[in-house]
């Protein structure tokens, strides 16, 4: 029909972990064509991001995945701070949050249950192409046209070179669209590693009113708890240096569950497994090259602490499309748009997030520190507008993107940005 708008290419996804897929999902909701490339053949499923707070599970209630995620996972209403002879420090319910989100506690689960529930409804869509065990290996903007021709490999080493409006990176943090754009992607790391123990036996069981979420913090030693579906998981904090084949042979691995849980407690956990793994810290200096868009991991990492970074990456992605899908649909100016958008991500990241997590473990190592530090604790669990304060931030409430359902839940998240 004369004077149509043309229909753009569709907007290629790199990356099917939860960043790209909640992308491709809130852009084909909005009418928006995504076709969705994944180097690897299936989704993920080794045990990676475990903690969805509640300003993500808005998000994902407004995607439709929230219930069906909750039914999996273990459902934390309280954090607790604790020392080794089980003395509670400081305690503070999820409840107080009622007033500001639709979902007032912590999620505990793998991301590798999220994955399948957001492809299944990006499927259900009819707006998406999913090819997977395909390798993106350019991405060329060409000169006076409105597109990016994104060349890809699959497992038999067919090439093919494909056409599309936009590149939303959510390829990892060794993204491989990153490089192609010439962008820096060298993270710093942090003076520490963390050691994970898993262990199936269950904690709260033999240890008196431990919380699903616990920090325990102690001059003799610190770590934090977290207790998932069927496991829980023990993370402490190594010095940088330290021997990683040491921290790890079976009797040293022994030796720390049964210093952190001490007497019968300590004795009877059975270690499933042990593992260690990096801290970084990167943050990209901007999240577009041309139109090429960075989301997630690819944009940026921080410390573990606090569970933060796949909730940000995940936040990214809504907010990202929303802003793209706007600006495909011709109701937003292209660049100033987009460039707000990104920019917002961003700064959310250097002045929340980073700051958050780095905060959880300031002076862990430092016993002179940690009585200041505990104190400081305590006040905030007794007053109740510290209280919400504190759980406000840490749940990314004051930051993320407000759900865009019109009803009641919608408002009451919306406080928590006023």
């Amino acid at each position: 029909m004369s004077g149509a708008r043309p229909s753009p290419a569709p907007v290629a996804v790199v990356g099917a972990g939860p960043v790209g897929l909640t992308a491709a999902l809130v852009l084909a909701r909005t009418g928006v064509r995504v076709t969705l490339l994944e180097s690897r053949t299936s989704l993920a499923t080794e045990s990676r991001a475990s903690t969805f707070h509640p300003s993500t599970l808005d998000l994902l209630d407004e995607l439709g995945v929230a219930a069906a995620l909750r039914r999996q996972g273990r459902t934390v209403d309280r954090v607790q701070w604790r020392d080794l002879d089980g003395h509670v420090h400081a305690e503070l319910d999820y409840a107080v949050l009622a007033g500001h989100t639709g979902h007032p506690y912590r999620l505990h689960v793998e991301q590798a249950r999220l994955t399948p529930l957001l492809l299944a409804e990006l499927a259900a869509t009819g707006l998406a192409e999913v090819r997977f065990g395909t390798t993106v290996t350019g991405a060329e903007t060409v000169d006076g046209a409105d597109e990016v021709r994104v060349r890809a490999e699959d497992t038999t080493g067919r090439v093919t070179v494909t056409r599309h409006s936009y590149v939303l990176a959510a390829d990892g943090s060794r993204s491989r669209l990153r490089e192609l754009a010439g962008l820096p992607g060298t993270a710093r790391e942090y003076p520490d590693y963390a050691l994970r123990v898993v262990t199936g036996t269950p904690l709260d069981e033999l240890v008196p009113g431990l919380a699903p979420l616990s920090y325990v913090r102690d001059g003799r030693a610190s770590f934090s708890a977290l207790g998932m579906p069927d496991h829980w998981r023990l993370i402490f904090r190594i010095p940088r240096g330290t021997d990683r084949e040491a921290v790890l042979a079976p009797e040293a691995v022994r030796a720390r569950v049964e210093q952190a849980l001490p007497g019968a407690a300590g004795r009877s956990v059975r270690i499933a497994e042990a593992h260690t793994y990096r801290l970084a810290r990167f943050l990209l200096p901007r999240y577009r090259a041309g139109r090429v868009l960075f989301a997630g991991d690819a944009a940026h990492l921080t410390s573990t602490a606090g569970g933060l970074n796949m909730n940000c990456g995940i936040h990214d992605a809504v907010e990202t499309a929303r802003a793209l899908a706007a600006v495909l649909r011709g109701d937003a100016p292209g660049a100033a748009a987009l460039d707000a958008a990104l920019e917002h991500r961003r700064s959310v990241v250097e002045t929340a997030v980073l700051p958050r997590s780095e905060a959880r473990t300031a002076g862990l190592d430092s016993p002179a520190e940690l009585p200041a530090r505990l104190a400081a604790m305590r006040r905030t669990a007794a007053d109740p507008r510290s209280a919400v304060d504190y759980l406000l931030k840490a749940s990314l409430l004051d930051v993320a993107p407000r759900p865009l359902k019109g009803d009641a839940h919608a408002d009451l998240v919306s406080q928590a940005h006023r």
